[in-house]
């Protein structure tokens, strides 16, 4: 029996989104989204206990980290420190495409009032 796993789309898919969780897989340390968002998209604000690692694929999001907020675009990585509340909105015209990388066999997140 072959120790390989192809997880294919549908199993990702958990309410719109597309997440793996580690825990599910043999226990995989790591999390991650598959997130394709279209303009206006993006999370409310929220924290984790430990850091999130953005690779942005395609598109433009807006990211507010504590009391700072950047601009990416395809190409380039963002991190949020753990325990640092944060959110980002898909600020472009086309739609974002990004992976999420929890460092955690499961995601933690607390959501928070804005």
């Amino acid at each position: 029996m072959s120790s390989i796993e192809v997880i294919d789309d549908e199993t990702l898919r958990r309410n719109g989104s597309r997440l793996f969780e580690g825990a599910d897989h043999g226990g995989v340390g790591v999390s991650f989204f598959l997130v394709d968002a279209p303009p206006g998209g993006g999370p409310s604000l929220h924290v984790h206990p430990y850091a999130e690692v953005f690779v942005v694929h395609e598109g433009q999001a807006t990211f507010t980290i504590g009391d700072e907020s950047i601009v990416a675009v395809g190409g380039q990585v963002v991190v949020a420190p753990g325990e640092r509340p944060h959110k980002f909105q898909n600020t472009g015209s086309e739609r974002l495409r990004m992976t999420t990388i929890h460092p955690n066999e499961r995601t933690i997140t607390e959501w928070l009032p804005e």
